[in-house]
């Protein structure tokens, strides 16, 4: 499907010309108090039976009626963490005990306001923290859903300078300029190809988004109009250049597993059967499909640093990983050939996640809670069991505060603080 580069409106049933001058609909909603955790609400629902029509509004509602409910988790790593050690035996990944037990997916901080940071997850699974990740607030919503029976998952979550972006499944975009204390439901129209899969807070009122169909889009008024970046989404490239070599091109389903943007804005996308991945750069028209160079599937990409500049990294199943050297060429067809094996013993459990702290720090994750360092770049990984006796996996590692903070987030629950 192709379309054009130019603003398209999210907004349902409007026209061009009025999404340009009409005052932006989106939903603003208050929190359901008095809830400690989305598992405590009647049917696991994050929605309260009130009337859909009382959240389009047509001014803005006092502090008091948008302010989100809280509730202090009093959990600290010193008191719910694992048993006090001595220093010289202090882990280094601290478990953090958290008032929930769903999937988390996301942990984002305002890199403005280091200490203040989102947590989400599975079942509308939402926390908050003021202390640099130590203590954790829960939060929850009302009035997302006209049914008021569906229960969200939020998979990605970005706080820049208090303007703030959440993602989830069902197809669902939140959207704050305040750092939390009220959000707006961004409207969603039905000809939006696939569904929103990540997002970037880039300024105020700035976003970028890309859906599970590769279309990339900016937004320069907090979600009123969207821009788009990308001629045609990813199938379409795929079939128009099926017959250029691209193993697996023909068996691409339509979706991306995973998409990456670095801090420059160039994306890796993940086939959703391992079998490809496709880079775009900014300016660019349209994806560069790109072999897996292996027989094994990709299980996760990304760039070294966060900075397409200082390289690529891949990893297959069965625990493999692969790095690239610097600056490698996103328009080089063949770039699968410029990876090589870095060392590591992973067991043949699979590496879901990999993230620099510095240039010489890596941390892997990934299934049944496995955690490897690196201290030379990512050439070799050893084992580190802080995480040993955690059932479960772990799905992503993120640092942040000049790598001064970094966390581990995982199923049941699992939250990792960093304390070296």
């Amino acid at each position: 499907m192709i379309y054009p580069a130019v603003v398209l409106s999210f907004l349902m049933g409007m026209s061009m010309v009025e999404a340009y001058t009409f005052p932006l609909a989106g939903s603003r909603f208050t929190a359901l108090k008095g809830a400690t955790s989305p598992g405590e609400m009647e049917g696991d629902s994050m929605c309260a039976a009130e009337d859909m029509k009382k959240r389009i509004v047509g001014s803005i509602p006092t502090a008091a009626a948008v302010t989100l409910g809280t509730t202090l988790a009093q959990f600290s790593m010193g008191s719910a963490g694992p048993a006090a050690v001595n220093a010289k035996d202090k882990q280094i990944w601290e478990k953090i005990t958290l008032p929930v037990r769903e999937t988390l997916f996301d942990v984002s901080f305002d890199p403005s306001k280091p200490d203040h940071g989102w947590l989400v997850g599975a079942k509308g699974t939402f926390l908050e923290t003021f202390d640099g990740g130590t203590n954790w607030l829960t939060r929850s919503f009302t009035n997302l859903d006209e049914d008021e029976e569906i229960n969200y998952r939020f998979e990605v979550a970005s706080l820049l300078d208090n303007e703030g972006w959440i993602i989830g499944k069902p197809a669902i975009m939140l959207h704050t300029r305040d750092g939390g204390k009220q959000f707006e439901r961004i409207p969603l129209s039905p000809k939006l190809p696939g569904d929103p899969a990540s997002i970037r807070a880039t300024g105020q009122g700035k976003a970028e988004m890309i859906t599970t169909q590769g279309a990339v889009y900016n937004t320069v008024n907090g979600g009123l109009n969207w821009k788009a970046q990308v001629k045609e989404t990813i199938d379409a490239t795929l079939n128009r250049v099926s017959s250029s070599g691209t193993s697996g091109a023909s068996f691409f389903s339509g979706k991306i597993a995973n998409e990456i943007r670095d801090d420059k804005g160039n994306y890796i996308a993940i086939g959703s059967r391992g079998n490809l991945f496709l880079t775009w750069s900014p300016g660019q028209d349209y994806w560069i499909p790109h072999n897996r160079g292996s027989s094994r599937r990709i299980q996760n990409m990304g760039f070294i640093g966060n900075d397409a500049d200082k390289g690529l990294w891949m990893t297959l199943n069965g625990g493999a990983l692969l790095t690239t050297g610097k600056n490698p060429d996103l328009n080089q067809i063949d770039i699968e050939s410029l990876f090589s094996n870095s060392k590591i013993n992973s067991g043949g459990y699979g590496i879901i996640d990999v993230c620099w702290k510095d240039d010489m720090n890596v941390w892997a994750v990934g299934g049944s809670g496995v955690i490897f360092e690196s201290k030379d770049g990512g050439k070799t990984f050893k084992f580190n069991d802080n995480a040993k006796d955690i059932p479960g996996n772990l799905y992503r590692v993120k640092f942040f505060n000049n790598g001064n903070t970094g966390f581990v987030v995982g199923s049941d629950g699992v939250l990792l603080k960093y304390n070296a």
